[in-house]
C-alpha cells in the first residue's frame, strides 16, 4: 500500500454516528466504484476509498490526474468523513495494512465494497501464465484476504454487516478475468454463509455493460442493439443497487449473484 490522504478525526462523545463503508478501485472519476463512493457519502456512511495509478497507466485510458483527491474533495462536501489510500492489492499484505489504516482513521467498517479489478483481454490460447496469476492475485486472493479481514474485524450491530462484490460473466477471449472473476463470485456467496453468524449479508452484482470508457464505438453499439432497455448502463445503475444492498432495507438480500444488466442476454 502506498499510503492514504484525508482522514478526519475521530468523532466527540454524542456527535451523531455514521456507519463506515470500504470500496475498493476508485481510480477514475467515469467508473462504477467513484460512483459508489458517491452515492453511499450522499446516504449517509463515511466512506474510504483504494485506488491503484499504475494499473490505470497500463490501460488505454491511462491515468486520471488527481482524481482521488477531487473525490475526496466531493466526499467530504457532502458531510462524510474519508480517507484515499492508494492500495496495491496484488500485493498479499496489503489487505491488513489497509484495514489497520482505515480503523486508525476513521473506525470500524460496516460495509465493503469490492469494486477493484485486474482486467486485460486474452483468450486460451494467448494469455500468460504471468497474466493468469496476477488476475487471481488481484480479483481472487485480494477479494479473499480483504472478506477475511473485515470477518475478523467486523464490530457493527448484528445485522447491519454488508460485504457487495462486482463481477462479470465475461470470459471468451477475456480468459484471466472471467475465471478470477468466477472464483471471486464463489469467495463472496461462501461469506454469506460463513458470515451469517455474526449478521453480515454477502452479495455479487453484475453491472452488466456499463459505459466507463472503456468501449469502443463499435461495441457500444452492438451492446445497444443487444440490451432490451436500448442503452449502456452508467456508473450510477450500479451504484444504486450497491447503496440499496448496504442499507436497512436491503439486508434481506444475501448470498446472491444479482444481474443489474438492463435485461442483457
Amino acid at each position: 500500500m502506498a499510503g492514504g490522504t484525508g482522514a478526519g478525526s475521530r468523532r466527540d462523545v454524542g456527535e451523531a454516528e455514521r456507519p463506515l463503508a470500504l470500496v475498493t478501485g476508485a481510480g477514475r472519476s467515469a467508473g462504477i466504484a467513484a460512483s459508489v463512493v458517491l452515492e453511499l457519502a450522499r446516504t449517509g456512511w463515511d466512506v474510504a476509498f483504494t485506488y491503484w495509478t499504475p494499473y490505470d497507466a497500463r490501460m488505454r485510458w491511462g491515468v486520471e490526474p488527481g482524481a482521488p483527491e477531487e473525490l475526496r474533495r466531493k466526499v467530504a462536501s457532502l458531510g462524510a468523513r474519508t480517507l484515499a489510500a492508494e492500495a496495491d492489492l496484488s500485493d498479499p499484505a496489503v489487505p491488513a495494512q489497509l484495514f489497520d489504516s482505515v480503523e486508525r482513521a476513521l473506525g470500524n467498517v460496516t460495509a465493503l465494497v469490492l469494486c477493484h479489478c485486474e482486467s486485460v483481454d486474452s483468450g486460451l490460447l494467448d494469455t500468460t501464465v504471468e497474466s493468469f496469476d496476477l488476475h487471481f492475485a488481484v480479483n481472487a486472493r485480494a477479494t479473499w484476504l480483504l472478506i477475511r479481514e473485515y470477518g475478523l474485524r467486523f464490530r457493527g450491530q448484528h445485522g447491519s454487516g454488508r460485504i457487495v462484490s462486482l463481477t462479470s460473466d465475461h470470459t471468451v477471449g477475456n480468459l484471466p478475468y472471467g475465471a478470477s472473476k468466477g472464483a471471486m463470485d464463489r469467495i463472496t456467496l461462501a461469506a454469506a454463509r460463513e458470515l451469517a453468524h455474526r449478521g453480515v449479508t454477502c452479495n455479487a452484482v453484475n453491472p452488466g455493460p456499463t459505459d466507463t470508457g472503456w468501449m469502443t464505438e463499435e461495441q457500444k453499439a452492438d451492446l445497444i442493439r443487444s440490451t432490451p432497455l436500448g442503452r449502456l448502463g452508467v456508473p450510477q445503475d450500479c451504484a444504486n443497487l450497491v447503496s440499496f444492498l448496504c442499507s436497512a432495507e436491503g439486508g434481506w438480500i444475501n448470498a446472491q449473484l444479482l444481474r443489474s444488466n438492463g435485461g442483457l442476454e
